[in-house]
C-alpha cells in the first residue's frame, strides 16, 4: 500500500492505492503543518483518524506534500513522527508546491503555479525543476491574498471602524469578535493563521459588495506584484492556481490577469485528485 498525502494548515487529504493504483481508502484529517502545530497535536491528528492508523502497518511508501515543510528542521520533524506511526514504510517529504505543480501542470510545460488558500505562494515550474524566488516568511509577513491575509484585513478593518456600517453589523453576527476571543485565538492557540482564514468567508460571501470587492482585488494586485512578476517569462507561460480562495475567486482572479498580461490557466480547488493521478502515471507505472 502506499499513502498520497496532500496537507495544508487547514485539512489534510489522505488517499491509499494498491500496487496496481486502485484506491483503497481515502479520508481527511486536519491539517499537518509542522510550522504551527507541536509534536503531540501532529501525533493525534494522524492517530485519531481510524483509516489511517488501521492501516499503518501496511503502508510501504508515503508520499507526503505539506504546507511548512519548505525547510529541512519541518521536513524532520514531520518524519520523525511518521517513522513511529508507519514502521514499515519509506518516506518521500517535499513542500505543498509539489502537489499543486503536480496536480496542475501538464509534466514538461513550463508553468506558473500559485497557491491560493489558507497561505499563500507561487512556484515556477521550468518544465523539470521546481523554483521558488521568493522563499515565503509565513502569513506574519507575507502570504497576500491568501485566507488569513483577508481574514487579519477584516479585522482590522472592524476594529478601526473602516468598515461600513451593515457590514460591520452583519460581520458581528456572524463571528465572535470580542478583544478576549481574537487575542486568545491569534497568540494563545494552535494555528492562528488557520483561524484568520476562518474569517475569508464572509468576505467571498458577499464579494459582490463593492467594499469587499476593492479589498480582493488590492490583495491580488499586491500578490501578483510581489510573486509572479518576479518571473521575467510572468506573460509567456500558464499561470495556474491552487486552493480554495483562489477557487472561489476566479472570476476576480482572471480579471485582475487580464490587468498584468498574464495568461491565467487552471483553477483547482483540491489538488488530492491531480496528484494521485501523477503518482499513478510516474510511479506505479
Amino acid at each position: 500500500m502506499i499513502l498520497v498525502v496532500d496537507s495544508g494548515s487547514t485539512k489534510t487529504d489522505w488517499i491509499a492505492l494498491d500496487d496496481k493504483g486502485e484506491e483503497i481508502f481515502s479520508t481527511q484529517t486536519l491539517g499537518l503543518n509542522p510550522q504551527m502545530l507541536s509534536n503531540e497535536i501532529l501525533n493525534e491528528r494522524i492517530k485519531n483518524n481510524f483509516d489511517i492508523y488501521k492501516n499503518r502497518k501496511s503502508v510501504k511508501k508515503l508520499f507526503f506534500y505539506g504546507a511548512g515543510c519548505g525547510v529541512d528542521s519541518t521536513q524532520e520533524r514531520i518524519l520523525k513522527i511518521f517513522k513511529s506511526i508507519f514502521i514499515n514504510s519509506e518516506f518521500d517529504i517535499k513542500e505543498d508546491t509539489y502537489a499543486a505543480v503536480y496536480s496542475a501542470v501538464d509534466i514538461g510545460t513550463p508553468s506558473i503555479v500559485n497557491i491560493i488558500g489558507t497561505g499563500s505562494n507561487c512556484s515556477y515550474y521550468d518544465g523539470k525543476d521546481v523554483i521558488q524566488k521568493v522563499q515565503s516568511l509565513g502569513y506574519v509577513l507575507m502570504d497576500y491574498a491568501s485566507g488569513n491575509y483577508y481574514g487579519k484585513y477584516l479585522i482590522r478593518a472592524y476594529y478601526f471602524n473602516k468598515m461600513p456600517e451593515y457590514l460591520r453589523e452583519e460581520f458581528a453576527k456572524n463571528y465572535d469578535l470580542s478583544p478576549n476571543t481574537i487575542k486568545n485565538r491569534l497568540y494563545r492557540e494552535e494555528n492562528p493563521n488557520t483561524y484568520l482564514a476562518g474569517f475569508a468567508k464572509f468576505l467571498i460571501d458577499n464579494k459582490s459588495n463593492e467594499y469587499f470587492k476593492e479589498i480582493i482585488f488590492k490583495g491580488l494586485e499586491r500578490f501578483i506584484d510581489y510573486q509572479i512578476l518576479q518571473y521575467d517569462d510572468f506573460s509567456k507561460v500558464d499561470v495556474h492556481y491552487v486552493g480554495s480562495i483562489a477557487y472561489y475567486l476566479k472570476d476576480e482572479i482572471s480579471k485582475v490577469g487580464k490587468k498584468y498580461n498574464l495568461r491565467t490557466g487552471r483553477f483547482i480547488q483540491r489538488p488530492i485528485t491531480g496528484l494521485v493521478d501523477y503518482h499513478k502515471r510516474n510511479i506505479l507505472s
